[in-house]
């Protein structure tokens, strides 16, 4: 079997939640010469990012046609020992995460299996999952929530659909919901702590009984992330998203060592390398790889094994289309550090959801993962239809 073509679809029937940013998932098919294809997708449908990953998996396509598509390590070995591959970045590890799945949906699909089966089977049966950036509300339509009561009435919308875990930024939004619209580092004014703890507090009141992840976006520094943590401690927090960025671990492990929540990140860190130092020093407790920019299925499930050594949980970083959903099914399924699954209120969306062939939601706050061939996903023939798309043979 080699890899025929390659088509890569930008896909512009999507929306994002309410930040205005343009939602706009990057597609793989690889197709081979003996009729199979597969779909993979970029982790990074958003952020304003949408021209720099088209272009990457473009460029890399060409070094993959006549290449068998089962030598997945060997692929991707060969992709991230290009020049700029072994620095790295979003857009150089987005491209081979992208490739990398679909590479995994042609093996599922020529051995009739779907993956979680080729990367060693189930150890877990359903998944957990949260509701994910309740900030945005919770439902088909999205919005930006700025009073306390709505903070708590959001959770109580997740609460009915079975979920018994939500993630909420209580700081991203301010008074008169600004994304960012106040100043996040350095020092939090008490005007500000104030709204927060308050965002907190009616969502802990409106479900006593739920978990509840707090996450800030890396819009705070070590020093605004401790004095927002020791806010809101008292509420019984589940684990700290992303307090700072992920540039410095030391600052991450500073974090850590001063406040008594476990902390998580992931999002934008990418491959064994990335992650080797906060494994290191200890400086979190749960990692999120996001499988469409941190190395793929391949990569991903290495960063998962390694994170085991250090007693560090693994939540899948998930906020893109349906085939980032069914791609992070798999590799959660066959872990034994697997914590909980995101799911984003994007995913709600009747636009981002037109953009696959399944519909993949929680039942009662547990998903089942895919027993199809493959990762168990397609892109839409609406969303190929309008998308933007180029061939490389």
């Amino acid at each position: 079997m080699k890899i025929a073509s390659v088509d890569i679809f930008l896909v512009t029937i999507g929306r994002p939640s309410v930040l205005g940013s343009p939602w706009n998932p990057v597609v793989v098919r690889i197709n081979t010469d003996e009729g199979i294809s597969g779909y993979g997708e970029v982790g990074l449908a958003y952020g304003d990012t949408k021209d720099g990953p088209f272009g990457m998996v473009n460029d890399f396509a060409k070094l993959i046609i006549g290449m068998d598509p089962m030598n997945n390590e060997a692929i991707w070995n060969r992709l991230q020992n290009t020049f700029w591959g072994l620095g790295g970045g979003p857009i150089i590890y987005g491209a081979m995460s992208g490739i990398d799945i679909a590479l995994w949906d042609i093996k599922g699909k020529t051995f009739n299996a779907p993956v979680y089966q080729l990367l060693g089977g189930k150890m877990n049966q359903k998944l957990r999952a949260y509701a994910s950036q309740i900030q945005f509300d919770w439902g088909p339509v999205a919005k930006a929530l700025v009073h306390p009561e709505e903070y708590g009435e959001a959770c109580i919308k997740a609460k009915e659909d079975g979920y018994s875990c939500i993630k909420v930024d209580p700081l991203c939004f301010n008074m008169e919901g600004k994304y960012k619209g106040w100043p996040c580092s350095g020092i939090l004014q008490r005007e500000q702590l104030k709204i927060v703890r308050n965002r907190v507090k009616a969502v802990r009141e409106a479900v006593p009984d739920m978990d509840i992840i707090i996450e800030v976006h890396s819009l705070t520094d070590a020093n605004s992330a401790v004095q927002l943590a020791h806010a809101i401690e008292e509420f019984g927090v589940f684990y700290f998203e992303e307090p700072t960025m992920p540039m410095n671990a030391s600052n991450m492990k500073e974090i850590a060592e001063r406040v008594n929540i476990p902390v998580a990140s992931g999002e934008r860190i990418y491959t064994r390398w990335g992650y080797r130092p906060f494994f290191e020093n200890h400086a979190l407790h749960i990692i999120q790889p996001d499988l469409g920019n941190c190395g793929g299925i391949t990569e991903g499930k290495k960063i998962c094994d390694m994170a085991k050594v250090y007693d560090v949980g693994v939540q899948v970083h998930v906020c893109g289309g349906p085939q980032a959903t069914a791609a992070a099914l798999h590799l959660e399924a066959v872990i034994p550090n697997f914590i909980i699954h995101e799911h984003h209120q994007a995913a709600l969306l009747p636009e981002n959801i037109r953009t696959g062939i399944y519909d993949y939601q929680p039942v009662d706050g547990y998903f089942t993962i895919p027993d199809l061939p493959g990762i168990g996903q397609e892109l839409s023939k609406e969303a190929m239809d309008t998308a933007i798309k180029v061939t490389v043979k």
